[in-house]
């Protein structure tokens, strides 16, 4: 690794070294020096820009945020309305390995987080992040065509999905992903699935 590196490269680094110790040791574990021992730093060189416990678990879930945005950008811009929807929420279960880490990962910190309050913001930051896709995901169901064709999720004055079905939408999510969270690696996940183009078509039909 050169001798100097650039600060945001750095961030990157330690935020994808936070990352690793996260999923693999769990959010207790994410410490100045087993992260600087991670990416290869000596832990003297984290003194500026990460110098606590809690800077380097924020740079991991930094991380985690900005690649389910990636993720989200990606579906949504792949297609519009109801399959916009449909793939926008699919981002949030834990169908793969690494949907399945951050899952793990928001779950360790939302059940850490009764008890040890440095470790709330973490989690009030994945709870936001995992609503904010919620909406969005909405927006684009509840986008009429000629909207969808201009490339926007809503026109002004039209009927909008109420806040009350974001935090449906969002609590069935949170549902659908403990329940995968809590059977076998490997063992068949259609179901969730199912159960999300349900939900979907229940929401579609509302006046």
């Amino acid at each position: 690794m050169p001798r100097t590196v650039d600060l945001d490269d750095r961030r990157r680094i330690v935020g994808e070294a936070a990352w690793r110790v996260l999923v693999r040791d769990g959010p207790t574990e994410v410490s100045v020096r087993k992260v600087a021992a991670e990416a290869g730093l000596p832990p003297s060189s984290l003194r500026y820009t990460f110098p606590t416990q809690a800077s380097v678990r924020d740079a991991a879930v930094a991380l985690l945020v900005s690649r389910l945005r990636e993720r989200v950008d990606r579906a949504a811009s792949a297609s519009g309305g109801h399959d916009a929807a449909r793939a926008v929420l699919l981002e949030l279960l834990p169908l793969d390995d690494e949907r399945r880490a951050e899952m793990e990962v928001t779950v360790a910190f939302a059940a850490l987080a009764l008890t040890d309050a440095s470790l709330r913001t973490a989690h009030e930051q994945t709870h936001a992040a995992v609503r904010d896709v919620c909406a969005l995901a909405l927006a684009h169901l509840d986008a009429p065509a000629s909207a969808r064709a201009a490339g926007a999720t809503s026109t002004p004055g039209a009927p909008r999905l109420a806040d009350v079905d974001v935090e449906l939408t969002h609590a069935v999510v949170d549902g659908l992903a403990l329940h995968l969270l809590a059977q076998a690696v490997g063992t068949d996940a259609s179901w969730a699935v199912t159960a999300l183009d349900a939900h979907l078509a229940l929401l579609a039909r509302r006046p």
